[in-house]
């Protein structure tokens, strides 16, 4: 399965869908997390968490596995971007 490249953050998507107008502070309090938790996720400084999958999902009219599944691919992507570890396959002693 291929992988999509360089997916965006899933706070780059979330600012998309804040109505024109509203404050991040405004958006923060209808979402019952502060301002600061607010901005770092939509500045790509924090990940959204199963929480706040929860809350994006009844606030915005999506699934929370929207949310969830964004931000997964864009920390695999991430963790590929800094090279595979050295890990060797697992042997089962005989």
């Amino acid at each position: 399965m291929s992988r999509m490249h360089n997916p965006a953050h899933p706070g780059e998507l979330l600012r998309e869908w804040i109505p024109e107008g509203m404050t991040v502070t405004e958006a923060a309090s209808q979402l019952g997390v502060s301002r600061v938790m607010l901005s770092k996720i939509l500045n790509g400084k924090a990940g959204v968490t199963a929480d706040m999958a929860l809350r994006l999902s009844v606030w915005l009219d999506t699934t929370p596995e929207v949310w969830i599944d964004m931000q997964a691919a864009w920390d695999l992507w991430q963790a590929e971007q800094r090279g595979l570890p050295d890990v060797k396959p697992l042997r089962m002693a005989a």
